[in-house]
């Protein structure tokens, strides 16, 4: 966690991004590492955790972290969550609560609401388009042969 806490610090003083960091961990080793890049790189995914999590990806070759942990300064926003729930490590560890992170203008509460709602009345327009021809897709994936299920 000492680690991650650092990343944040650093990033702030360097001023190429917010106040986060994440690192993962196998074995009691960092395979990955990450502070928060969305300014330096205008990337609104360039999140700590997503960071941290592709580095470690890399490393291990693996799509999945199953035998690591992750350990991250702030309470992982709706995004990284996603990730965390489809990289799948064995646990999670934070410092800051998101509770902290809005008190300093980061706050996700917005995006937790807009997700409870049905697409169409979320704030953003959303609106389905051509599913008939989209799923061919879906088709073709269930008979595809060697296909990996993640």
């Amino acid at each position: 966690m000492l680690r991650a806490i650092e990343l944040s610090l650093e990033n702030v003083r360097s001023g190429k991004g917010g106040p986060f960091g994440a690192v993962v961990i196998k074995d009691g080793t960092i395979v990955g590492e990450g502070a928060n890049q969305v300014l330096s790189t205008n990337d609104p995914s360039a999140h700590a955790e997503v960071i941290a999590v592709r580095a470690a990806c890399r490393k291990l070759d693996a799509f999945q972290l199953g035998g690591c942990e992750i350990y991250t300064s702030c309470e992982p926003c709706p995004m990284c969550m996603g990730l965390i729930y489809w990289a799948r490590p064995d646990a999670v560890y934070y410092a800051n609560t998101k509770e902290d992170a809005a008190s300093i203008g980061f706050d996700d509460a917005l995006i937790y609401r807009e997700l409870a709602l049905k697409p169409g009345q979320r704030s953003i327009p959303m609106e389905q388009l051509m599913r008939d021809e989209a799923l061919a897709a879906f088709r073709a994936w269930e008979k595809a042969p060697g296909k990996i299920s993640y």
